[in-house]
């Protein structure tokens, strides 16, 4: 049985202040936990679960040192941050801050200007791995990575996903990029564009691109609309999930 500081304290890493000074995240659900047993063990502080997961995941979690602490399903809906928690959550140490330098002649990557959903910071991480974008760079005013909604909408991808947090600048001074696109309302057509590998730049979900960060832009691209309708604009998960099909159809793709 949990105690109530168990529980107190597994709920405290709802709050990134609380996340940053432990160092410690939470990540849910069958297919997200046992992808980290899988594959990150050594992230894994401790599993909570219950007999039906670990009866079913015995080979799985036992070369793990863990300590796996069996709950019911009330307890489980205590720590839990979903409406219908599934079975399992992990409390995991903060990934170390390691990156492959991104080579920006050979793949095209992300940069989220200001992205603060953390549905959507979650559902671009998943898109950028099913497209093969290795790094997703991110503004420091965009969502914490850690927010568990953040980690539970990548469905697993948080494990694949780079994710680095640094103003656009600076990135730019540290690495030679020649083609920086971004999406802006009055771009060119992406479906009449050559594209080359390079940096793709999304802005914030109300109001686009930082003003500061618009003339590092070399080209400008936009998403064509009918335009006898009223949507003025499409959410930036949305608008990323195209960018990057044409990306990959033009550049990988056959």
């Amino acid at each position: 049985m949990l105690s109530k500081n168990q529980i107190k304290q597994i709920q405290s890493l709802q709050l990134k202040k609380i996340r940053d000074t432990e160092k410690l995240f939470i990540a849910e659900g069958v297919k997200s936990v046992l992808e980290i047993v899988e594959t990150r063990p050594t992230q894994l502080k401790e599993l909570y679960a219950t007999a039906a997961f670990i009866e079913k995941n015995r080979s799985a979690i036992k070369s793990i040192s863990t300590p796996v602490i069996e709950i019911n399903e009330e307890e489980l809906k205590k720590i839990s941050l979903q409406s219908a928690p599934n079975q399992v959550l992990a409390v995991c140490h903060y990934f170390p801050k390691a990156m492959t330098p991104p080579d920006f002649e050979s793949g095209f990557y992300l940069y989220l200007d200001d992205v603060r959903d953390p549905g959507n910071l979650g559902t671009i991480i998943r898109l950028a791995d099913w497209f093969g974008v290795s790094t997703v760079f991110c503004s420091p005013g965009s969502c914490d990575f850690y927010n568990p909604k953040v980690i539970q909408s990548t469905m697993g991808a948080f494990l694949r996903v780079n994710v680095v947090f640094v103003e656009l600048k600076t990135l730019i001074n540290n690495y030679p990029i020649r083609a920086i696109y971004g999406a802006v309302l009055d771009g060119k057509n992406i479906y009449r564009e050559s594209l080359q590998n390079g940096l793709v730049i999304i802005g914030n979900e109300a109001n686009g691109i930082n003003s500061e960060n618009l003339h590092y832009i070399n080209r400008p691209i936009t998403i064509p609309a009918n335009h006898n309708n009223g949507t003025e604009s499409l959410n930036a998960a949305m608008a990323t999930s195209i960018i990057c099909s044409e990306f990959f159809r033009q550049l990988r793709a056959g």
